[in-house]
């Protein structure tokens, strides 16, 4: 019985922990939504969530420590859309540009992660290269394009000149949106998003 208890009470324990540290970045990612990223501090999250500034220091070593698990989580958030969006689709072609189109998506209903992940208006977190989560993501787009060019037997260099091709028509567009936003039309915007996504996969065909 009495080992019941101590289990019971170890579980309520880490739960506690678990729901502490969701709390610190949920307040961390609403400072940034009403001040923007530059105004982020431990002392700031600790006011908001009337903790003391150690009790954040123990879950965090400091703010990128916070920085870097919320590029995480905004990475495990995308790769999710990548991997509901190709299962509706058939062909890689087809995949590829609602991959993309779902990576435009995340960057307007993300806004603040999407400018922590990539450096939108601000220094993009240096580790994110080290996240599996945001390596998956580019190895669902890497091997679609390396399927599509199947025929011309891409080198590796090739696929990822091609990726980066996408990525940064893509991401330019979706940066000039963000920190000028109202300049083009959502229609227009969608109208060269879609124009630039069909042309780069045409030119991978031929």
């Amino acid at each position: 019985m009495q080992g019941k208890i101590t289990m019971g009470s170890k579980e309520r324990i880490q739960r506690i922990k678990e729901e502490t540290r969701a709390n610190i970045l949920d307040a961390a990612l609403e400072i940034v939504k009403e001040d923007g990223w530059q105004s982020l501090s431990m002392r700031k999250i600790a006011d908001k969530i009337e903790y003391t500034a150690p009790i954040i220091y123990e879950y965090f070593a400091n703010k990128e420590g916070i920085l870097l698990e919320l590029t995480r989580l905004g990475n495990v958030l995308l790769l999710k859309d990548f991997k509901a969006v190709q299962a509706k689709h058939k062909t890689p072609e087809k995949q590829l540009e609602a991959m993309w189109i779902a990576y435009w998506d995340f960057a307007f209903s993300h806004k603040e992660l999407y400018q922590l992940m990539f450096g939108v208006d601000m220094i993009c977190c240096d580790l994110t290269k080290s996240l599996p989560e945001a390596e998956a993501g580019k190895k669902m787009f890497y091997d679609l394009i390396s399927t599509i060019m199947t025929e011309s037997e891409p080198t590796e260099e090739i696929v990822c000149r091609k990726y980066y091709t996408f990525w940064s028509i893509i991401h330019g567009l979706i940066s000039i949106n963000l920190v000028r936003r109202g300049s083009t039309t959502d229609e227009m915007n969608q109208h060269i998003l879609r124009d630039a996504i069909q042309g780069i996969i045409k030119a991978i065909n031929d």
